[in-house]
C-alpha cells in the first residue's frame, strides 16, 4: 500500500527492540505519575495553606514549569546536572528526575482545582469533629479531592504517557527509540514511524476510552 512493506513488523522484531522501550515508557508514565501527584499535592498545599512563604516559592516553582516546553527541561537537566554533580547520571535516571519534577507543576494544579471543588460545609464539619487542618486535609478533604480529579489526572497520565517520546532528545530508550532502531536495522524507517504512531494512537485510544467509561460511573455515584 503506497509502496510500504510492512512485513518486518512481527513478533520478533516487537521482541528484540520494541518490547524495553515499551517497558521503560510504561515505568516512567507510572513513575512521574506517582511522584508528580505526591510533589503536585505538597505544592497544592503549600499555595492553599495562606501562608505567603509557602504559596509564593510553590506558585513561582509550578508557573516557571508551566512555562517552559517540556523538551527543554529535559535537555537542560541532563546537560547541566554534570556540571554540577560533577558526573552524569544517563539519560533514563535524567529523564525520570525530569518527568517527577515537570509533572509535579501539572497535577499540582489539578489537585488545586479539587481541593477548592470541595464544599466549605466539609471542612466545617471536620472542625466541628475536633479535627486538626492535617487532619481534616489527610481524612475528608483529599480523598473526595482524588475522587472528583481522579479522570483529569488519568487524563494526564495519558498526555504523560505521549510526552515519553521526548526522552529520544536525550537517548532514552523508550517506546520510539525501539522503532526508529527497528527501521534502521531493517532500512524502513517509514514504515517504523508508522507503526509507531499507530501504537500510541491504539494505546492513548484505549485508555481515554477507560477514563471516559469511569468518569460516566463517578458521575453516576455523586
Amino acid at each position: 500500500m503506497f509502496g510500504l512493506d510492512l512485513s518486518f513488523f512481527d513478533l520478533e522484531m516487537l521482541r528484540k527492540f520494541v518490547l524495553s522501550g515499551f517497558i521503560f515508557s510504561v515505568q516512567l508514565t507510572i513513575t512521574a505519575t506517582i511522584g508528580g501527584v505526591f510533589f503536585g499535592t505538597l505544592l497544592a498545599l503549600m499555595r492553599l495553606s495562606g501562608s505567603r512563604w509557602l504559596a509564593a516559592p510553590a506558585t513561582f516553582y509550578v508557573n516557571g514549569m508551566r512555562s517552559v516546553p517540556l523538551v527543554m527541561v529535559i535537555l537542560w537537566f541532563y546537560l547541566l546536572m554534570p556540571f554540577l554533580i560533577g558526573r552524569p547520571i544517563g539519560a533514563e535516571w535524567s529523564a525520570i528526575i525530569t518527568f517527577v519534577a515537570f509533572e509535579a507543576a501539572y497535577f499540582s494544579e489539578i489537585m488545586r482545582a479539587g481541593i477548592q471543588s470541595i464544599p466549605r460545609g466539609q471542612v466545617f464539619a471536620g472542625q466541628a469533629l475536633g479535627m486538626t487542618y492535617g487532619q481534616n486535609m489527610r481524612l475528608v478533604i483529599l480523598p473526595q479531592a482524588f475522587r472528583n480529579m481522579l479522570p483529569v489526572l488519568l487524563t494526564q497520565t495519558i498526555i504523560l504517557f505521549q510526552d515519553t517520546s521526548l526522552v529520544y532528545a536525550i537517548g532514552a530508550y523508550d517506546l520510539l527509540k525501539g522503532f526508529t532502531n527497528a527501521g534502521k536495522i531493517y532500512g524502513r524507517p517509514e514504515e517504523a514511524y508508522i507503526m509507531a504512531a499507530a501504537v500510541y494512537f491504539v494505546i492513548c485510544f484505549a485508555l481515554s476510552w477507560s477514563v471516559k467509561r469511569l468518569q460516566a460511573r463517578i458521575a453516576i455515584v455523586r
